[in-house]
């Protein structure tokens, strides 16, 4: 087999290719063995009629086709193996000659990664917010708590923000009462903004065994987007109330004795969670200026695909989950379809380039990824997704999708690098050491491989690919 590269473009080749008759022995040899086993000649045995009757019976030609249909995935593989080449994607393939018992010659076209520098990326610098625990922020954090232990008791008033409800629902669309539109003892909070615009307004006022009616748009049901004429009827009114903020608090609400204790407590967790949340910010700052420096040509085909699969992703699981379709999600985003589809360009080519870039890292620093790595990252991927790890690790092996967990870790070990070079200052000009394990026992890298899927839009790849796999499974 002969075979050279043509370069297109910086993203795109085309390879040509001549291989010898005989080297097609073995798929003509299984070409024949193929149409044995699917045909029947009268007066000989299935799977024994010789190769001179299947070419008078059935043609050459079909032999030829099947043979170079076997034969053409193996030399194509060679060729870009000869050439070295990092392809992207499938091919698209011309049988450019075939002539019976002297040659077989096609082309290949197909993308491939583009050759990048990587300039020092040492000079990186990204401010980043301050960790900062302020008395308020406590205030808010023991106050939510608070609220969990509030008690509700029935009073005799009309209902006010606040009061926990009872009431009856029925809504009619077109004066027809809806089949799914009737509910029954639905406990709601006044003031809350859930269940449906405008019940708030309605409630407000009434006492037990009081009614209402308004009107609201329908946000799920068989008449999702309509109008609806609604009922409300209150049958129970109770208030809420909140208990003391002292040490007896302290003791039902947590295992402090006193309520000092507990925001300590609260002011430690606060923290734990703004360092997360300074290490999250300075590793997309650092990626975003990392970006910045190195200039990477887009295949147009992958881009089109990486387009395509992530408006995939959100319509059939993130809005299909939320009973929305495209166009009200856009609604209530306030976007047009340009609009959005002028994000998602930008959101995939970000995805793309961050992937070639740390990709090209991870060989340039000889990055490797342990089994450890590799567990404790699926681990992360499943709690995020909803499912078990091992419900998450069967859908991703039976996907195939554990080439993306482990070039995910191992693009977040190459940010991880960067980050370690560069210098992270907060907005107090003090310098940030990411180095060490914080105490929620998340590292840099764990960090970054978060960053990483979230800018490659991997994250939520995993979890559809592993929804749709679960979902396969129980139908």
């Amino acid at each position: 087999m002969k075979s050279a590269v043509e370069t297109l473009n910086p993203t795109r080749v085309r390879l040509t290719v001549e291989v010898p008759f005989e080297e097609l022995k073995d798929s003509l040899d299984a070409a024949y063995k193929k149409i044995n086993q699917q045909v029947t000649v009268k007066g000989f045995r299935q799977g024994k009629i010789p190769a001179r009757v299947i070419d008078q019976r059935f043609g050459r030609g079909a032999v030829l086709e099947e043979a170079v249909n076997d034969a053409l995935p193996k030399f194509y593989t060679e060729a870009v193996n000869e050439g070295e080449l990092n392809v992207l994607g499938q091919p698209d393939v011309d049988i450019t000659e075939l002539k019976d018992g002297e040659l077989l010659a096609f082309t290949a076209e197909v993308d491939i990664r583009p050759a990048l520098e990587i300039p020092d990326y040492s000079g990186i610098e990204v401010e980043v917010d301050a960790v900062e625990v302020s008395d308020e922020d406590i205030d808010k954090s023991v106050e939510q708590l608070r609220e969990r232990f509030a008690s509700t008791s029935p009073v005799e008033r009309a209902a006010a923000d606040g009061d926990v409800l009872t009431i009856d629902l029925e809504a009619k669309v077109d004066g027809e009462v809806l089949e799914d539109g009737v509910a029954q003892g639905v406990t709601y909070t006044v003031g809350s903004g859930e269940l449906l615009d405008g019940i708030d307004e309605a409630v407000k006022g009434l006492e037990a065994g009081g009614s209402a009616t308004f009107t609201s748009e329908l946000k799920g049901g068989s008449a999702q987007g309509k109008e609806a004429e609604v009922k409300v009827d209150v049958t129970e009114v109770k208030s809420r109330e909140l208990p003391e903020l002292d040490d007896d608090f302290a003791q039902l609400a947590s295992e402090f004795d006193t309520l000092e204790e507990l925001r300590a407590d609260s002011a430690k967790r606060l923290a734990q969670m703004k360092k997360y949340d300074q290490a999250t910010q300075a590793q997309e700052k650092v990626l975003d200026e990392l970006l910045k420096l190195v200039e990477v040509p887009m295949p147009e085909k992958l881009l089109a695909d990486e387009i395509q699969t992530r408006k995939h992703n959100l319509v059939n699981h993130q809005l299909a989950q939320m009973g929305l379709d495209l166009a009200k999600y856009l609604e209530i985003q306030g976007k047009t379809e340009e609009e959005f589809d002028a994000e998602t360009k930008e959101q995939a080519e970000k995805g793309i380039k961050t992937q070639f870039i740390l990709d090209e890292l991870v060989n340039k620093e000889k990055l490797n990824v342990s089994q450890e790595e590799l567990t404790e990252h699926l681990m992360r991927r499943a709690q995020s997704s909803g499912m078990s790890p091992d419900q998450f690790a069967q859908a991703v092996v039976e996907g195939g999708q554990v080439p993306m967990l482990v070039g995910e870790v191992a693009r977040g070990k190459a940010l991880a690098v960067v980050v370690e070079a560069a210098t992270v200052k907060d907005t107090n000009g003090e310098v940030v050491d990411l180095d060490d394990e914080d105490e929620t026992g998340e590292t840099v890298e764990a960090v970054a491989e978060d960053v990483v899927a979230a800018a490659e839009g991997t994250d939520t790849e995993e979890a559809a690919a592993a929804e749709e796999k679960a979902e396969d499974k129980d139908a």
